[in-house]
């Protein structure tokens, strides 16, 4: 058996950091990749149900075929305004980050 040494173990307990040093930055990503994935799920499921049970047939008065075309439409909508929010921030980050680095 190999024997561990303590003090080496207890010694790389501090704060999280990535491979480039950067505090926290791993976690900034994935806290936006966690929030781009829960509405990537929610919004498209719950915008197409509610417009299709509130706006298509109660307010305009549509058939239950018709709102159903027109709420999966506005759910395919959705989730490329999703792509596209999550593709612009992921890009913002990125050039953020390199600047901070710059100015070291």
């Amino acid at each position: 058996m190999q024997s561990y040494d303590q003090t080496s173990l207890s010694s790389k307990s501090g704060p999280i950091t990535d491979s480039r040093g950067n505090d926290g930055s791993l976690l900034s990503v994935l806290k936006t990749l966690l929030f781009f994935t829960i509405l990537m799920v929610t919004l498209p499921i719950g915008l197409y149900f509610a417009s299709k049970s509130y706006l298509f047939e109660g307010s305009l008065g549509y058939s239950s075929s018709d709102s159903y075309f027109y709420a999966a439409i506005l759910a395919v909508v959705a989730v490329h305004v999703v792509l596209a929010l999550f593709v612009y921030v992921a890009w913002n980050e990125g050039s953020r980050q390199r600047r901070d680095d710059k100015q070291d």
